[in-house]
C-alpha cells in the first residue's frame, strides 16, 4: 500500500496510526500541500479534490478522505465493533470529528503554525467552538477509557490526531483530566510518544 500524506497533518497521522496499529505494510510518500504538491496532474489523478491523505491499495485503486481510509483499513479488525449499534456510534464520532472538531481545533493550529498568528489573534468564535469540541470530548470520556465501548476504536484514532496536538494551537488541556487520561491511554495503545504530557 502507498500512503500519500503530510506528517504535520492530523488527518494524515490518523492513517499512519491505523496502518501501524494493524501492522499493515506501506510506503509513505511525503506530499506537502503548501508546496503545491497536491495540485500536480499526477496527484490529481489520485484524488481530484487535491487533498491528502490518499492511499493507493495494492491493486492500484486510490482512496481518499481520512475517515473513509480508517474505516476501510480497520474493517474486520478490533478497531470497529462487531455490534451494529456500537459500530454506528463509532461512525457518529467520525462524522462529528469532521464537522465540529477538525474545522476548529485543526484550523486554529494551522493558523498559528503556518500563518504566523498568535492564540490571542485567533477569531474568538473559532476559539469558542474549538473549546466546545474539546469540552465535548472531556464530557464523553469522564466515565470511560475510550469513546465507544471498552476498547480503542477508529473513533479514538480519528479524534486523537488533532486533540493531542491542540496545545500547539494554544489550547490548555490541563483542566480536562479525562481528556488527558484518554490521550495517554491512546498513546500507550498505539505506542506513540507522550506529547500531551509535555504541554
Amino acid at each position: 500500500m502507498q500512503i500519500y500524506g503530510d506528517l504535520a497533518s492530523g488527518n494524515c497521522l490518523k492513517v499512519k496510526y491505523i496502518a501501524d496499529a494493524l501492522g499493515q505494510p506501506y510506503v509513505w510518500h511525503d506530499v506537502i500541500a503548501r508546496t503545491g504538491a497536491t495540485a500536480t496532474p499526477e496527484f490529481l489523478a489520485l484524488n481530484p479534490a487535491g487533498q491528502v491523505p490518499v492511499v493507493v491499495l495494492d491493486d492500484g485503486r486510490p482512496l481518499a478522505q481520512s475517515n473513509a481510509i480508517l474505516r476501510y483499513l480497520a474493517l474486520g479488525s478490533r478497531f470497529i465493533p462487531s455490534d451494529a449499534y456500537e459500530a454506528a456510534k463509532v461512525d457518529e464520532w467520525l462524522f462529528w470529528e469532521q464537522y465540529s472538531h477538525e474545522p476548529t481545533v485543526a484550523v486554529a493550529r494551522s493558523r498559528i503554525r503556518y500563518n504566523g498568528q498568535t492564540f490571542a489573534t485567533l477569531d474568538a468564535d473559532l476559539v469558542a467552538r474549538a473549546n466546545k469540541a474539546l469540552d465535548r470530548l472531556e464530557q464523553a470520556l469522564a466515565g470511560s477509557t475510550f469513546l465507544v465501548g471498552n476498547t480503542m476504536s477508529i473513533a479514538d484514532i480519528a479524534l486523537l490526531a488533532y486533540t493531542r496536538l491542540a496545545p500547539e494551537a494554544g489550547f490548555d488541556l490541563s483542566g480536562r483530566p479525562a481528556l488527558l487520561r484518554w490521550i495517554a491511554a491512546c498513546e500507550q495503545e498505539l505506542e506513540l510518544p507522550a506529547v500531551a504530557a509535555a504541554n
